[in-house]
């Protein structure tokens, strides 16, 4: 199951109902289309770092979807697009980065076990450093 995190900002001009029923009808849609809504995340009215059509704040909101293909994300932002209300929106697909990080942990076990192999298999048994106590060249590398 693949996880994205969609951020959209809804223009300040709209009243508090009409934020609402905006991310209902984005939440319905993503349903439709075959996702699930894991959470749906309203951070309320923020400045913007910058203007974006002339607007200085913005409605904030993130929906976290679960979905197996990117249809409903698609779908989103075709609506997006379209919706004058809609003034900035961004679609991150998350679950790749947890899996980059799951492989990275993975490759760090896997280095850190062949090392204590070697470590292990290059140490010398009491036996072997008897037979070995003419090599003085054997004593300076350890």
């Amino acid at each position: 199951m693949r996880r994205y995190e969609v951020v959209f900002v809804l223009a300040p001009t709209l009243t508090e109902e009409e934020v609402d029923s905006q991310v209902d009808t984005f939440a319905k849609a993503a349903q439709e289309m075959g996702a699930e809504v894991a959470n749906i995340d309203k951070w309320g009215k923020r400045r913007l770092a910058f203007p974006v059509q002339k607007h200085n704040e913005g409605y904030y909101t993130v929906l976290t979807l679960d979905e197996e293909s990117g249809r409903a994300v698609a779908e989103l932002e075709r609506r997006f697009k379209v919706i004058d209300a809609v003034i900035r929106f961004l679609s991150v697909r998350v679950d790749e980065d947890l899996k980059r990080a799951q492989k990275f942990e993975t490759r760090k076990e896997q280095r850190q076990l062949r090392r204590a192999q070697s470590k292990a298999t290059s140490e010398r048994t009491p036996a072997d450093s008897d037979r070995d106590e003419g090599d003085s060249d054997s004593d300076e590398q350890e």
